[in-house]
């Protein structure tokens, strides 16, 4: 464990605006909150475009695209955009990482690890994603979402690198473990767990699996969370929706989801996808949702009714094929989304694996699109 978070940190600053998780593109609507927090480090994050674009040098762990923010990465679950840097968690390892964006005309900056958890990452458990506190300037504390031995949790990690409890057991199976976290105000933080396998404890008020869960100043100890949704399938993710509500994905024997969860606690779907391409994180957009795709291999964006939140028309993709499986998805305050790849899970990785990417807004095509 990192002895000490933000100490951890090199040289990493926040920019003008704390984009947690996933938040709305529209920075005057992003958060039902402005904790505009940052990381103590001595280095100020650059200001404007890096002067040049052009693409990198080759090299080991260098990837010559210039969208790639980060390589050689084991396979990456959440993540939270921070302007010009990123923190990435790995699934399977545990690690918290700090990416930085560079000019595309020089190497990458390697990851810096800053905190890692002990996980249990069989089957599709690990550490499945974080959220910053909301005064994480204050207190510099990191919410992580965790697979363990015996239960799937969310935990606590202090400055100083201690983990602590703050909502254990959560079933575990075989699979169907991963979960998100997101806050929905600066004291409520939604919990999205997976049905670990199991379509009927999704269905069971007595179970916390194939949940959406709430957590009223959640604290190191004892927390009983509200029921605020159920009948969940595999988790992807939940993200706020720019206004009052949460998107959330996720994955069925037979269908994918994009589901949200309005003001109101109305839970409906929004679209759902025959062909599952596997749902993973979303990042709320001025018109709709971004969600990145693992089996589609791609970044599929989801126009929604501004009233209704109902998606009528077939969300678009883009960057098909040419990152392999997106599973994290954050937004950054440039109108572009960084997306986390999975390819050391399941398919042969490639040299650059496993990558953080900058995919740019919709109709601005990213480099070796065609």
């Amino acid at each position: 464990m990192s002895s000490g978070i933000a100490g951890r940190v090199v040289g990493l600053a926040l920019g003008s605006v704390l984009l947690a998780g996933c938040a709305r593109f529209d920075e005057s609507a992003s958060t039902p909150f402005t904790a505009e927090p940052s990381f103590r480090g001595g280095i100020t994050e650059p200001q404007g475009p890096p002067p040049s674009w052009a693409l990198r040098p080759k090299g080991p762990c260098i990837d010559p695209d210039p969208n790639v923010v980060a390589t050689c990465l084991d396979s990456s679950a959440g993540l939270v955009s921070l302007g010009g840097y990123a923190l990435v968690a790995e699934r399977r390892t545990g690690r918290i990482m700090q990416v930085t964006l560079v000019d595309p005309s020089v190497p990458q900056l390697p990851p810096v690890e800053i905190a890692a958890i002990q996980v249990d990452a069989t089957g599709d458990g690990g550490l499945s994603d974080i959220a910053l506190s909301p005064t994480f300037r204050e207190d510099g504390l990191i919410y992580a979402y965790v697979t363990t031995p015996s239960d799937n949790r969310v935990v606590r990690i202090s400055e100083a690198g201690t983990v602590k409890p703050i909502l254990t057991g959560i079933p575990k199976g075989a699979d169907g473990n991963r979960g998100a976290i997101e806050w929905a105000s600066p004291t409520a933080l939604m919990v999205l767990t997976g049905d670990a396998g199991n379509t009927s404890a999704a269905n069971d008020p007595g179970s916390l699996s194939g949940k959406i869960l709430r957590l009223d100043n959640p604290s190191p100890g004892t927390n009983t969370p509200t029921v605020v949704g159920s009948g969940l399938g595999a988790a992807g993710d939940i993200c706020r929706d720019g206004k009052k509500g949460m998107w959330v994905t996720d994955r069925t024997a037979t269908e994918d989801r994009l589901q949200h969860l309005g003001a109101d606690g109305d839970l409906s779907v929004a679209w759902r996808w025959a062909d599952q391409p596997g749902v993973g994180g979303c990042a709320a957009t001025r018109d709709g949702v971004a969600i990145a795709l693992a089996e589609g291999k791609a970044l599929a964006f989801a126009t929604a009714d501004p009233t209704t939140s109902a998606v009528t028309v077939a969300p678009s993709r883009i960057a098909q094929n040419m990152y392999g499986k997106l599973l994290g998805a954050a937004p950054s305050s440039d109108g572009s989304i960084w997306v986390t790849t999975t390819n050391k899970t399941g398919d042969t990785p490639g040299e650059f694996d496993d990558r953080v990417v900058k995919i740019p807004p919709l109709g601005v095509q990213p480099v070796g699109q065609e």
